[in-house]
């Protein structure tokens, strides 16, 4: 009878391990709506709620490789002085925007060299972007990104408006 308690003990005490090592994962649980991989970039797309009730949108966009960024939703269309491309994130079909996106991850700046520019980007690794929807009254949507990924050295042949479809549950 004394080994019974411990044994429940260590099950509670393993499963507490395992939902501590989840806790901030935005993408853990349920599988994503729509993946894409284009790039060198890894595009998982996932609809959820708030515990008020109201929907978003949730984009993780994670570069295949280590030592690469992605550029920010505030840079401009063109980039700065033509350099960089932003990342976005638009719904159509039957998901509509209920306002602009934003980022888990805070922005820095890089300066190419030789360049008087700086570019804001998100820190090397994974970016995941939220944006507040509604729905449409269609039983289909689509996220619709763009994106450039770069390290120091080099830059991946960017994404423009890639549509990933998914049925709405």
């Amino acid at each position: 009878m004394t080994h019974r308690p411990r044994r429940a003990a260590g099950a509670v005490a393993l499963l507490l391990v395992a939902a501590a090592g989840c806790a901030g994962q935005g993408d853990v649980g349920a599988p994503p709506a729509a993946e894409f991989e284009g790039n060198g970039v890894s595009v998982a797309v996932r609809l959820d709620r708030d515990t008020g009730g109201a929907e978003r949108l949730r984009v993780t966009f994670r570069p295949q490789e280590s030592g690469f960024h992605l550029y920010s939703v505030d840079l401009p269309a063109g980039g700065v002085s033509g350099l960089g491309i932003p990342t976005r994130l638009a719904v159509r079909g039957g998901l509509a925007a209920d306002g602009a996106p934003t980022a888990d991850r805070p922005l820095r700046t890089v300066s190419p060299a030789g360049l008087d520019v700086e570019l804001p980007v998100y820190p090397d690794g994974p970016v995941t972007l939220t944006l507040p929807v509604h729905r449409t009254g269609e039983a289909r949507a689509e996220a619709v990104v763009s994106y450039g990924a770069c390290s120091e050295g080099r830059c991946l042949i960017p994404v423009f408006d890639r549509a990933l479809g998914f049925a709405l549950p």
